[in-house]
């Protein structure tokens, strides 16, 4: 029997597919391109790499921000023409420099709420990221998890990394295409993203990336408790950043998965009832801003449900809208290219903080 909203307290969510009610879209105001650093150079498309080195520090010109802007205020009045009350970070001036005992940068942006909070039931957790132009990224959100905590939610926080020298591969490269991925960060203490987990009620499935290291994958296992389970899934990106452009679940029984980035024979036996839905082939999107893209094409799979139905997707991908109808779903087609040089799609932008359901188990 479901639990009544007023007692399932202001921050409720299990899985990615409930009824939406509430949600966290981020803001791309105070937006600085981040400070130089390896988790920038090798986590971005070659083509921007390049680039980022030279600019780090400095604002992200208007020509982008204006349009990240148009996109993300069409977005905004979409969710709440559909129902979804949506709440806003506080922003920051990124631009300001920062140091600690072992790193100096500056800031970068709050565009992508999902990246560094995960929300597991009624609790919201800050988690470790390792990208220290993000260190101070949570402060936007400090009004915000205040609310929540005071009207009932939990609110956590992971171990503040270090991110020292000794996080990181001396004199790193990507693997080659066929060999054996190879990652920046090491085990030297635990970081992670909380984009590199995706929630199926009792089930969470993530990725070993260069953003989450395995010491933080068992941080968030022990933290959790014998309550849930964790599955490793293995990313063949040569460049692995965030589950949810390789691994998306929809609903109860569905799960679109990137078949250039993994195995789709060699997923965790969990899914083996599960229909799988392969994501077609993004289609070339025209818009030059594209070119600064923090992405990889397949930001395509970057999707938002509403409910168990309804999907917010790019409006571009219109082979992606085809295959969402013939899987049974109802997408809600939406522009939103022009925010991707801040790193994401439609699931990046959000936090979802309470969805209507129950914690289950689907497997």
């Amino acid at each position: 029997m479901e639990i009544d909203a007023a007692k399932r307290g202001p921050v409720w969510s299990h899985n990615e597919w409930d009824p939406l009610e509430e949600v966290i879209v981020g803001r791309i105001e105070g937006a600085t391109i981040p400070s130089r650093h390896t988790t920038v150079t090798y986590n971005v498309p070659d083509g921007v790499a390049r680039l980022y080195p030279l600019w780090g520090g400095l604002r992200y010109p208007r020509l982008l921000t204006d349009a990240a802007k148009r996109d993300l205020a069409a977005f905004v009045h979409l969710l709440e023409a559909e129902g979804v009350r949506v709440r806003r970070p506080d922003p920051l001036d990124f631009k300001r420099p920062y140091r600690t005992p072992h790193f100096a940068s500056r800031g970068f942006c709050v565009a992508c709420p999902r990246d560094a909070f995960l929300v597991i039931g009624d609790e919201i957790l800050e988690t470790p990221t390792a990208w220290p132009s993000r260190y101070f990224e949570a402060f936007a959100y400090r009004r915000l998890f205040k609310e929540y905590f005071q009207a009932g939610a939990r609110w956590t926080s992971a171990p503040k990394p270090e991110l020292s020298s000794q996080l990181w591969v001396d004199g790193y490269a990507p693997s080659d295409e066929g060999e054996p991925v190879e990652f920046i960060t090491t085990e030297h203490e635990p970081v992670f993203d909380a984009a590199d987990f995706v929630r199926c009620g009792r089930d969470l499935f993530c990725i070993r990336s260069n953003v989450s290291n395995r010491f933080g994958i068992e941080w968030l296992r022990r933290h959790l408790g014998d309550g849930y389970r964790i599955h490793e899934i293995e990313s063949h990106n040569r460049q692995p950043m965030h589950i949810d452009t390789t691994f998306m679940p929809l609903a109860p029984g569905k799960v679109l998965v990137n078949p250039r980035y993994l195995d789709v024979d060699k997923l965790p036996p969990v899914l083996k009832h599960w229909d799988v839905l392969v994501c077609p082939t993004p289609q070339p999107i025209s818009s030059w801003r594209a070119r600064f893209s923090m992405c990889s094409p397949w930001i395509s799979m970057n999707v938002l449900m509403l409910d168990a139905e309804r999907v917010v997707v790019e409006k571009t991908q219109e082979s992606m809208i085809r295959a969402l109808r013939d899987w049974g779903f109802r997408p809600i087609p939406c522009a939103f290219m022009d925010f991707a040089p801040f790193g994401g799609s439609f699931h990046c932008a959000t936090l979802d903080v309470r969805r209507r359901g129950e914690l289950e188990s689907y497997f």
